[in-house]
């Protein structure tokens, strides 16, 4: 609900500024800096350039660093607190990546060693670690990964969903983002000056930060984040809007969301990286929105460096000490103003009154996040309802059988659809122009999308985009890897770099389309789709417009049966995936989808799910087929969990395994939602799915059960 604010009950960081709260405080106390060498990886002599790295890492050397630096900043966050959190929504775009590039680079990689490489298993970890049995959620959308996550957990709270979220951002330096930063002319080899006339670019770094998150105030509540806005750019695939379009958006989304005025801000935490571009786009930006009188404003990535996912929200926890600590950082690294600017950042930090912070983040794709942080003083309001329902208007899939419908005919005769899907025809609607820069992930995003649409009857853009993807563009990330390996490190490309981002598909996406509003990219594994529809749920616009949700992956020879154990267990590669058109107010004739339940795959968790449902009575009564999706390498376990089910709920419905006809990806839940919803617009089940015998479904629902490490449950159709 707007202007309903959550407070943080508790915090953590790690930067290279320091371990912890007190170490950050004193830090920027005194304008320290972090910025240093590199020693965590040797670039050639002519590629050495400064960074911000965290020195002390500790932890289990078999865990990826971004795992580490993650876990360092939420034990300090849930210190002293027992009780486990309703969910934890992460940030990150590096994952396991930098133990993966040693691997590979050693020849070494092999099934078995890469679990922790995927994005999602930071949050998978964490929830772990503190007994989260709900939903462990990640959101990779570039560098404003740490704010959308924010907003994301803001907004469960907000609706019902969850009364504690552990919510941030981590990433570790890596060689994909230090040298394709670097390939992309974006570092500055002198160290960031944000704001400064002399700036270059920014300086790459890694830490992590944490936020406890409770619907309640509590004693040790040290501030509240009141407001989030997110919005896309649609402009280009790596640079922002040169009148900062987005970034503006943004902010008046944040501002509108916490129900304040920008007079009533006391501080703005810029996004600041020192690019030329980027610091120009946010200049005019903030005159837009503030006019002549700006508030006090500064960056502190002069002294942390840029750490990408984690800059949000290492930034959120840096708003929340000023708040705490009456302290308005300065802007290290500036120097001379840019005339060009028209602004002055501060130039040293201050001891002043704070109640109000205004905190950008601005990344790769044009995805934008503001957020806005308080006083802890702000009494809470009452949640809205829990388990919204959103309409389907428009779908459509991509298997190897081809579109929807050549799929539905497909399944008709008995054929099942895995292998690669067909693409040819469904990029017949993108200009040729476009198509040509494409990839194969961003294609199958996009031919889905366009698609969906098509199906909707409608021509504009949607309100809002999320994608989830449980491995993001293999083929740029590969061939990015294999062409710096192969150069001793001396040659990047650019352009694999930029398409290598999860978030590069959807960001094509709104580029095309021009959809501006957000813009977010989920990635969870097996369960990333659902993220994605969980995502929409809480933060798509309300009664106006339509929005995309939508699931995809693409197949790699290499990189798939190393990152994904099902993958190997397949019978030949898949990918593929599916996309919905959404509404969220009731249109004649439309399905309704509803994510109802996000958890952990322990026993326990099918009689939560089954209360979840409404209950056995109800779920028999509702339910006419049940879709199941059980990931290979979690057969046992998905069986396991089927019949508990089925002995929980005495249903007798149909059952449909639908990963034997789909094959093995991560995004397999997305066709089946797509198919799943013609289903229902035809009313009966294929005769070839159901045993030899066609089922009626006479009006009720389809239940779609993702089953294995993660238990999820969406409902389709029904009254």
């Amino acid at each position: 609900m707007r202007g309903t604010p959550v407070f943080i009950a508790g915090m953590g960081i790690v930067s290279p500024l320091g371990h912890g709260l007190a170490q950050t405080v004193a830090a920027l106390e005194n304008h320290a800096t972090g910025i240093s060498a590199l020693t965590l990886f040797t670039p050639p002599a002519d590629r050495r350039l400064p960074v911000g790295q965290v020195r002390r890492v500790p932890g289990p050397e078999d865990l990826p660093r971004t795992h580490r630096l993650a876990r360092m900043a939420a034990d300090e966050a849930m210190a002293g607190d027992s009780t486990a959190p309703d969910a934890v929504v992460i940030g990150t775009t590096t994952g396991g990546m930098q133990k993966t590039e040693t691997l590979l680079r050693q020849n070494a990689a092999r099934p078995g060693l890469l679990t922790h490489h995927g994005a999602g298993t930071v949050a998978e970890d964490l929830a772990a670690r503190f007994g989260c049995t709900g939903p462990a959620m990640t959101v990779t959308t570039a560098c404003s990964s740490g704010g959308a996550a924010i907003k994301l957990a803001l907004e469960m709270i907000r609706s019902g969903r969850a009364r504690r979220v552990l919510t941030g951002g981590a990433d570790s330096l890596c060689r994909l983002t230090y040298y394709g930063f670097n390939a992309l002319q974006l570092l500055d080899p002198a160290g960031a000056r944000p704001l400064d006339e002399s700036r270059r670019g920014m300086t790459l770094s890694e830490g992590a930060a944490m936020l406890l998150l409770s619907a309640e105030p509590g004693p040790a509540a040290a501030a509240a984040v009141c407001g989030g806005g997110l919005s896309c750019d649609a402009w280009h695939p790596a640079a922002p809007h040169p009148e900062g379009r987005g970034a503006l958006a943004a902010m008046r989304a944040a501002l509108e969301d916490a129900g304040i005025a920008p007079r009533q801000v006391d501080y703005v935490n810029l996004h600041g990286t020192g690019t030329p571009d980027n610091d120009l786009a946010e200049a005019r930006a903030l005159r837009a929105l503030f006019g002549s009188r700006l508030p006090p404003l500064s960056s502190i990535k002069g002294a942390t460096g840029h750490a990408l996912a984690a800059a949000g929200a290492i930034e959120a926890v840096v708003a929340a000490l000023c708040v705490q600590h009456g302290l308005v950082p300065g802007n290290p690294g500036f120097k001379r103003r840019d005339p060009r600017l028209k602004l002055t950042p501060l130039t040293h930090p201050r001891r002043r009154a704070v109640g109000c912070v205004l905190s950008n983040s601005f990344g790769f794709g044009g995805n934008n996040a503001a957020l806005v942080v308080s006083g802890p003083d702000a009494a809470p309001a009452k949640s809205a309802p829990a388990h919204r329902r959103l309409y389907v208007v428009g779908s459509a899939c991509l298997t190897a059988a081809g579109d929807a419908g050549r799929t539905l005919q497909a399944l008709a005769a008995g054929r099942d659809c895995a292998g690669p899907a067909g693409l040819e025809a469904a990029l017949e609607a993108v200009p040729a122009r476009s198509r040509r820069r494409l990839g194969r992930f961003s294609a199958l995003a996009l031919a889905l999308a366009l698609a969906a649409r098509e199906d909707a009857g409608e021509s504009g853009p949607p309100a809002g985009i999320f994608l989830g993807t449980a491995w993001g563009a293999l083929s740029e990330t590969g061939r990015f890897l294999d062409e710096l390996f192969e150069s001793d490190e001396k040659f990047a490309s650019p352009t694999a770099f930029v398409g290598s981002v999860h978030n590069a598909a959807a960001g094509q996406t709104a580029l095309l389309m021009d959809a501006r509003g957000p813009n977010v990219t989920t990635s969870g594994g097996d369960s990333s789709f659902e993220q994605a529809l969980l995502a929409a749920a809480c933060l798509a616009p309300g009664k106006k417009g339509s929005f995309l949700v939508a699931g995809a992956d693409e197949h790699h020879g290499t990189l798939s049966p190393l990152f994904d154990p099902s993958v190997a267990l397949g019978k030949n590669a898949a990918d593929g995936g599916g996309a919905l058109y959404l509404s969220a107010a009731a249109r004649p004739g439309a399905p309704a989808v509803a994510p109802v339940f996000s958890g952990s795959g322990n026993p326990p968790v099918i009689s939560a799910l089954i209360r979840a449902l409404g209950g056995p009575e109800r779920v028999r009564n509702r339910c006419g087929l049940l879709m199941v999706g059980i990931p290979a390498a979690w057969r046992d376990t998905g069986r396991r969990q089927l019949q508990e089910f089925l002995d929980g709920t005495a249903l007798r419905a149909p059952v449909v395994d639908y990963r034997r006809w789909t094959g093995e990806f991560g995004s397999a839940s997305a066709v089946a939602a797509a198919l799943a919803v013609r289903f229902c617009r035809q009313g009966t089940v294929p005769a070839t799915l159901c045993g030899g015998t066609a089922a009626e479904l006479g009006g009720r629902a389809i239940l779609l059960l993702g089953l294995g490490t993660t238990v999820t449950a969406l409902e389709i159709g029904g009254p």
